[in-house]
């Protein structure tokens, strides 16, 4: 038998509802593809070495700003879909706090530096722009938001596999951002590596509920 959040509902998801979860669903597998792809495909940029968040800059920088805006945008609607499938209070909210993070970060952007932009001379910038500085500011609050999220949901899921998914959700991200926060060599791959692992999670979770048989709820 598959296991279900231990305080969903016992109703089916509303036809109000279901939306919002698949707008939930489809959050990891946009901002997966749509970064990867620009990450292998624009000349300079180099995963071991430039965030994520350096797509948004260049001529091209469109596409991952409007990345950053459209998946902070699915992540609050499907935090509204959890609030009403969920007896807990805290995901949601801090999964709304996820949204609005992504969408702050994709309308400020980082500064170009190290490389990229192609010609963008080599090396860290010596200078921090305002909107680079609202930048990082939204994005360390989105993680910690995001890192809690999952933490918080291990603690309420039922079933040990979903917890222990949630769990190693939640630690990839924080481990991913302590590594690259302090410097360490691929930060910004391991800072990569553990956003999508939790976004990935959180987006399994919503389509679980979405899939879920209200005969197999707690």
């Amino acid at each position: 038998m598959s296991t279900i959040p231990a305080d969903a509902t016992t109703v089916r998801p509303r036809t109000a509802t279901k939306p919002l979860l698949v707008a939930g669903a489809l959050a990891a597998p946009l901002f997966a593809t749509a970064s990867l792809a620009q990450a292998f495909t624009r000349a300079g940029f180099d995963l071991t070495r430039h965030p994520l968040s350096m797509l948004s800059t260049g001529d091209l920088g469109w596409l991952q700003i409007t990345t950053f805006v459209l998946t902070g945008a699915l992540m609050i609607a499907g935090a509204a879909g959890l609030r009403r499938m969920l007896a807990s209070r805290w995901a949601p909210r801090l999964l709304t706090v996820t949204g609005t993070g992504m969408i702050v970060a994709g309308i400020f952007t980082m500064d170009p530096g190290d490389g990229f932009p192609a010609g963008t001379p080599a090396g860290p910038g010596t200078t921090l722009s305002w909107h680079a500085g609202l930048h990082l500011a939204a994005g360390t609050v989105s993680f910690a938001a995001l890192i809690a999220a999952c933490f918080v949901l291990a603690r309420q899921l039922a079933g040990r596999g979903v917890r222990i998914a949630s769990l190693v959700a939640g630690t990839a991200l924080l481990a991913g951002n302590v590594w690259a926060m302090a410097g360490g060599r691929a930060g910004s791959l391991t800072l990569a590596i553990g956003v999508i692992a939790a976004m990935a999670w959180i987006s399994a979770l919503h389509g679980r509920l979405l899939a879920a048989d209200p005969a197999q709820r707690s």
